[in-house]
């Protein structure tokens, strides 16, 4: 099968598993993995922060640093199709006691006028805002980059009314590799920064949470308060020391097919692109077809194609270091067969 559900589904390089197998390790919980603290250093270096602590995954790490940042009570403010807001079941009002304030964006950019507006003033009725959540690549907008100019001028903003900002950089070195800078350029206007080492850097498990020295501390009893305080971890630290300081550099790799793939769908009658392609995201519009999702994803499985629902006529391929240029002229051939017309 060719599977392009998503970039998490990726199996460890050799390097990887070599790594996970030789890695030395001690109890984290105690603070004596030493492979896990090396991961965490280079983390800061290259996030540009104090600090940095390694968690589960993605969400564990959204919600860790929404819980240091804000209070009982406090309202987030995030685009309106933020992850945060859409994929992670709820979490930051079960576990913190706070409310979201989604703000429309484009394209997962929030005008800084709007955000400007969002935020609260000082009223006996209204809930303080405890963080404002930017996300860089934006999942629903279809991987788009939110660019660093927008970022910059949120965080002007952000600063101006003294309220953090923290940055769900899951697929963040995407952008980075797009852009050809480094991700310090979008986290220096960040307070904190999540970024996933499981998605498109290829490692089995985890992510990385970066802030200041206090932050950090903070946000390491909260990892233990969520049970996320783990022993010997340096077996799965070690891919992804890896992942963070070699597999970056192959990610355009992913966006180019990313592209490939979508001209080459484009080309199919009644199908559409729904989404700008600047990453490793294709969203395809599928409504002309008369056909339901659900049987669309049913037929490409039959054909050795794996992909999800992404709306109730849109469909998500998403291209990662497994799926080779054969791969996406296979895919688009299943595509061809199914649908027939070509233009």
């Amino acid at each position: 099968m060719i599977d392009l559900r998503s970039d998490t589904i990726t199996k460890p390089t050799e390097e990887m598993r070599k790594a996970m197998y030789e890695a030395e390790v001690g109890d984290d919980v105690y603070g004596e993995d030493p492979t896990v603290q090396k991961l965490e250093e280079k983390a800061a270096e290259i996030l540009g922060k104090e600090a940095a602590l390694f968690v589960t995954s993605g969400t564990q790490g959204n919600q860790i640093a929404v819980l240091t940042h804000c209070q009982p009570g406090n309202e987030v403010l995030l685009e309106e199709d933020a992850h945060i807001f859409y994929y992670e079941g709820g979490a930051i009002a079960a576990f913190g006691g706070v409310q979201t304030r989604t703000i429309k964006g484009k394209r997962g950019a929030i005008n800084p006028n709007d955000l400007r507006t969002a935020i609260r003033g000082e009223d006996v009725h209204f809930p303080e805002t405890g963080l404002i959540c930017l996300e860089n690549t934006h999942n629903r907008a279809g991987g788009a980059i939110v660019p660093i100019e927008n970022m910059r001028e949120l965080y002007q903003v952000a600063q101006e009314h003294l309220i953090p900002v923290h940055l769900d950089g899951a697929r963040l070195f995407n952008a980075s590799a797009e852009l050809a800078v480094p991700v310090k350029a979008f986290t220096e206007h960040t307070s904190t920064v999540q970024i996933c080492l499981s998605k498109g850097l290829g490692a089995p498990v985890g992510s990385i949470i970066a802030g200041s020295g206090p932050f950090i501390r903070r946000a390491r009893k909260w990892r233990k308060r969520l049970g996320g305080g783990l022993r010997q971890v340096g077996v799965v630290a070690a891919p992804g020391l890896i992942a963070l300081t070699k597999m970056a550099d192959r990610l355009k790799e992913d966006h180019e097919r990313a592209r490939r793939l979508a001209e080459g769908i484009r080309n199919i009658t009644d199908l559409k692109i729904n989404n700008q392609v600047e990453t490793n995201i294709v969203v395809v519009e599928t409504e002309a077809t008369g056909k339901a999702v659900d049987e669309i994803l049913s037929a490409l499985e039959a054909n050795g194609i794996l992909a999800v629902p992404f709306g109730p006529t849109t469909i998500r391929l998403t291209t990662h270091h497994q799926i080779t240029d054969e791969n996406i002229e296979q895919t688009l051939i299943a595509f061809q067969n199914l649908f027939e017309k070509v233009k």
